[in-house]
């Protein structure tokens, strides 16, 4: 007999929003794996997609949760309709009487970026719609979750984001959005500091999503194709990867000493030992040194978010004025 895997979440209740597809299909996925409850939200349901041509639905990702060793519920909601996302937290506070751990991963936006025009030329409307689906919808799912949070012995709010560096990405409205979703891990572990709400924010590297796959004409085993169009993609990763990342972190019993940063999967993967859905260990980090290391000078490469950086952000008054936190 096949030994049942350890679960360090059984007792965990979790809410990914944006579970659909991509890094939060991913994500409430290997929740499931290590035992968790996943509410699993989005807007696709059976019979009515609500992105494009995508066929992914938030069913199946509850499957796939309940599948992999855990209980998934699927929830349709609109993350940008106060209401719904109200009625939500309603339902989950009615059911289990807590949240313990929070993912946003509500995106929306691969349809909307334009990398190969400069921010003059972009449209206004699509960068508007960008930023409303990727940051309000974070806003207004956490502004409902941490009355629920507070209830949990050990509460985590997760901001999915991309990259774990203050360069620019490429695209104004790209940037503007996933460098603001880093800031918002930063602020909610400022205004909770009085709680024990842990704030962070986690990047994924090159992701290869269901969308991502498509794109280079491969699927999940042939994928090895698509460096043929990219080399860089060798180094690419399973949504599973994040999502055992964030399994990893809300298992850490000393997971707030994290809190207020933002953290990638593959530093993650240094630190907690977990691997890929396919036995590979992908390190984007490492990959870019490598690729692009003799091209670079010392003021240039990847750089992630320091202690020196974080220094500036945390040269406030608040411990000042509010040292017992904002209520």
């Amino acid at each position: 007999m096949k030994p049942t895997p350890p679960r360090p979440l059984q007792n965990t209740i979790a809410l990914v929003a944006g579970a659909t597809r991509g890094a939060g299909r991913g994500i409430a996925t290997m929740l499931g794996e290590a035992g968790a409850t996943v509410y699993c939200t989005g807007r696709s349901v059976r019979g009515a997609p609500a992105t494009g041509k995508r066929p992914e639905t938030i069913e199946e990702t509850a499957e796939l949760v309940t599948a992999n060793g855990g209980q998934g519920i699927a929830v349709q909601v609109d993350h940008s309709q106060e209401p719904q996302v109200e009625a939500l937290l309603a339902r989950i506070r009615e059911e289990r009487g807590r949240l313990d751990l929070l993912v946003n991963d509500v995106w929306g936006g691969d349809a909307l970026t334009d990398f190969s025009k400069p921010f003059w030329e972009q449209s206004i409307e699509a960068g508007r719609t960008m930023i409303d689906r990727a940051i309000f919808t974070h806003l207004i799912t956490a502004k409902h979750a941490v009355p629920l949070l507070k209830q949990s012995p050990r509460p985590l709010l997760v901001e999915i984001t991309d990259g774990d560096t203050f360069a620019y990405r490429g695209n104004i409205f790209y940037d503007l959005v996933k460098t603001a979703i880093i800031r918002l891990a930063f602020v909610y572990a400022r205004e909770l500091r009085a709680t024990n709400i842990t704030s962070v924010a986690v990047t994924p590297g090159f992701l290869r999503s269901e969308e991502m796959l498509d794109h280079f004409g491969v699927t999940a085993d042939t994928w090895r194709d698509g460096a043929q169009k990219d080399p860089n993609f060798i180094a690419s990763e399973t949504p599973a990867f994040v999502g055992r990342a964030i399994a990893a972190l809300a298992a850490d019993p000393d997971v707030h000493r994290k809190n207020g940063r933002v953290f990638a999967s593959w530093t993650l993967s240094d630190e907690y030992g977990f691997i890929d859905a396919d036995g590979t260990r992908p390190h984007w980090g490492n990959h870019f040194q490598a690729t692009y290391g003799a091209e670079m000078s010392d003021s240039l490469g990847w750089k992630a978010l320091d202690d020196t950086f974080y220094a500036y952000w945390r040269a406030d008054y608040l411990d000042l004025t509010s040292p017992d936190g904002i209520s």
